[in-house]
């Protein structure tokens, strides 16, 4: 899991120059790298210091990008239809916050990777669709990662899975939180999600 989350994480903090007339998702993708990385590489020693300036950076430009909900229907399976909507909600927000310290953490640890963005192969009009890039680091071949977008009612892009290297990462969760749901019910699983991440915030 946490060799995905940090491939992931380096698919939207990898700088690559943004190419002429580029489709809108790969845009979406590189503009948020470049942003990300120019902060990091300039507050690199104060981030180190001060881990709370990371999670900033990671919750105010990075996940907004992503669809939590959408991902959690997905990991719950099955489950979903059995949650109220009070669940729904609650299992997304603490889904957002297990990534945002993941990506956080590995964030502080990117080592110049670098990353090679495939053709395009959507179309114009398409409201589903992938973009595909491959990571490129020292000593290893390179790791296919595939971006899953839709288009939402405002018409914004938003990733709602990421497959690495032939794993998805919303059916990786799929597991862990059906083993979850059998043991203690939904309220279980949101359960073990909150004390995860109160473990993860130090309370």
């Amino acid at each position: 899991m946490a060799r995905m989350l940090m491939v992931v994480l380096l698919v939207v903090a990898g700088l690559v120059v943004a190419a002429d007339n580029e489709p809108e998702p790969v845009a979406l993708i590189r503009s948020t790298a470049d942003y990300v990385l120019e902060q990091i590489r300039k507050r690199k020693a104060e981030l180190e210091k001060d881990s709370s300036g990371i999670y900033e950076l990671v919750q105010e430009k990075i996940l907004p990008h992503f669809d939590f909900r959408v991902m959690s229907r997905g990991a719950l399976g099955r489950y979903w239809r059995r949650a109220t909507e009070e669940q729904k909600e609650r299992i997304a927000q603490e889904f957002q916050e297990l990534l945002v310290r993941t990506y956080a953490t590995t964030l502080l640890n990117y080592s110049d990777q670098e990353v090679e963005y495939l053709p395009f192969r959507g179309k114009p009009g398409d409201k589903r669709v992938t973009v595909s890039t491959r990571v490129h680091d020292k000593g290893g071949p390179p790791i296919p990662i595939n971006y899953r977008l839709y288009r939402a009612s405002d018409g914004h892009w938003k990733i709602y899975d990421v497959v690495v290297d032939g794993v998805s990462l919303v059916s990786n969760y799929r597991g862990s939180f059906a083993s979850e749901v059998k043991k203690g019910g939904i309220d279980g699983l949101i359960s073990s999600l909150q004390a995860h991440n109160r473990k993860q915030r130090g309370a």
